[in-house]
């Protein structure tokens, strides 16, 4: 599978994703569900559940008609979330998992928003961390939704952001919480048994897997998804594009590598590569990097064998856009 397309704006361009807490930051005010009055805790609560209402029947115009500007003016990345996943909540009760008020009132570069009660080792069962770079002024609210039904459990998470006595929708995420049938715990113990077995690259990635089927949100932390975190730190390889890029030697050429992560495809888990291009306009040249990328890839780590079912190599140019090339790793010679 070969597709050309520009990187897809986030869906809400406020948020960034933080791995792990800065020491410079500045702690911001939040106020959890049992810290609310009752009119406040059931406003925002109502808002969300409304639009899970919509979104559940695939009622996208009335979504973008209750979204702050800025991402009402592109809702292409919402309603293609929202087509992907709406035979998931069209039968679905939603139940609520959890109520946040962030208080952004005094913007930063980097916000960190403390929610609960923390002990001296830090989170708590009931604590949460929202991690946001370059949050405009004013207030947010959160809530988390469980989408139970027939298929599973799908995750719905709507960010809200009180315009007057409003609260308008600013982001919308919806991911399953299974892949195959395995939930994040699955995916934690076959990090651990990779672990064991001595292949760092696979546990890297089946960690990071696991804490993305865990939390609803990449830019929330919890005491789960921190206990994660420490564990796969401690089995980070050296060699892999973490915040750098590295080198992967393909006969003559070498190619950077900027990016490895997995992702599901289906009910398929599949691992993506990106690298850096010159140019991507010559399709045919850019499917053959491609495809060196991900021989070289496999040849280098045969670990990668046993964990996922494809490779997706992304080429990608200095503008940004890219073009990739899925093979699947039965394919793999």
């Amino acid at each position: 599978m070969n597709v050309a397309r520009s990187l897809i704006p986030a869906l809400w361009m406020a948020l960034a994703v933080v791995a792990f807490s800065s020491l410079s930051a500045r702690a911001q005010g939040c106020q959890t569900s049992g810290d609310l009055d009752d009119a406040g805790r059931n406003a925002v609560t109502a808002a969300g559940q409304r639009y899970f209402g919509m979104a559940a029947k695939g009622d996208v115009a009335s979504l973008r008609q209750n979204s702050i500007p800025s991402l009402a003016s592109d809702f292409s990345g919402i309603e293609t979330t929202i087509k992907d996943h709406q035979p998931d909540l069209a039968s679905a009760q939603a139940n609520l998992k959890g109520v946040f008020l962030l208080d952004g009132t005094t913007p930063v570069a980097h916000a960190e928003f403390y929610c609960g009660v923390f002990g001296k080792s830090g989170q708590t069962a009931n604590s949460a961390v929202f991690y946001l770079d370059n949050l405009p002024s004013g207030k947010y609210g959160v809530v988390l939704l469980d989408a139970n039904s027939a298929k599973g459990r799908t995750m719905f998470s709507a960010i809200l952001q009180q315009v007057g006595s409003d609260w308008k929708l600013g982001g919308l995420y919806i991911k399953a919480a299974q892949v195959a049938g395995h939930d994040g715990d699955w995916f934690l113990a076959r990090a651990r048994e990779y672990k064991a077995k001595g292949q760092m690259h696979n546990a890297w990635f089946y960690y990071t897997q696991a804490r993305n089927l865990i939390s609803p949100l990449v830019f929330m932390g919890t005491l789960t998804t921190d206990k994660i975190a420490e564990e796969q730190q401690a089995v980070q390889p050296a060699d892999l594009p973490v915040g750098k890029t590295v080198d992967l030697p393909e006969g003559t050429a070498t190619s950077k590598l900027t990016a490895m992560f997995p992702v599901v495809v289906g009910n398929d888990l599949d691992l993506v590569v990106r690298y850096q291009a010159a140019d991507i306009s010559n399709t045919n040249q850019a499917y053959q990097s491609n495809m060196a990328v991900i021989k070289a890839l496999v040849a280098k780590y045969p670990e990668l064998r046993d964990a996922f079912a494809a490779v997706e190599a992304r080429a990608v140019d200095p503008s940004g856009r890219d073009y990739g090339t899925l093979l699947p790793m039965k394919d793999i010679k």
